[in-house]
């Protein structure tokens, strides 16, 4: 075993990947908020990640092999950021702690939508979540039989955010 891991446990593992709550906040922001560039990651995150602390994180999650880091074909000196398989097969984990903090943390109705939809719409729906992010990321191409998941969740956000009132929510499109 590596020294640089605490021990084998798979569960102790995974805590070394994504044991500080930044690395989660910035794969959720990649899978449900579509953002792909730093600035995005910056600015339009809720949680207010600072700039040394996205930086690092974003290094670490290319370490990690769970994101890549390509020049962005539409501007010289911008860099897209990609998931990869390993972060794609996170969204059943991801659906679980939405789930999770649903029931027992007090969530506002407009950034826990989408986790109420991923829950109800089950492994099924999560999958198709999946195939839609490969396509994005990965260029593998989705089934398009049927609606989007990513629109699906999209049009929930928006109908909850309109419910909140004009001015009143305080939410970003990523939870």
């Amino acid at each position: 075993m590596s020294d640089a891991h605490r021990s084998g446990c798979p569960i102790n593992l995974a805590v070394e990947v994504f044991g500080d709550r930044w690395s989660l906040i910035i794969l959720r922001d990649m899978m449900f908020g579509n953002r792909r560039h730093f600035r995005e990651l910056l600015t339009r995150s809720q949680e207010g990640i600072s700039s040394n602390i996205l930086a690092d994180r974003l290094k670490m999650l290319m370490e990690e092999g769970m994101i890549t880091k390509a020049d962005d074909p539409s501007h010289k000196q911008k860099a897209v950021y990609s998931l990869t398989e390993k972060a794609i097969a996170l969204v059943p984990i991801f659906a679980h702690l939405g789930a999770w903090g649903r029931k027992y943390l007090p969530v506002s109705e407009e950034l826990s939508i989408r986790a109420r939809v991923l829950e109800e719409g089950g492994p099924a729906l999560w999958d198709r979540f999946m195939a839609e992010l490969r396509e994005t990321h990965l260029g593998v191409p989705a089934p398009t039989d049927g609606p989007s998941v990513t629109e699906r969740l999209r049009a929930a956000y928006e109908e909850a955010s309109a419910r909140q009132g004009a001015g009143q929510g305080t939410g970003t499109p990523a939870s």
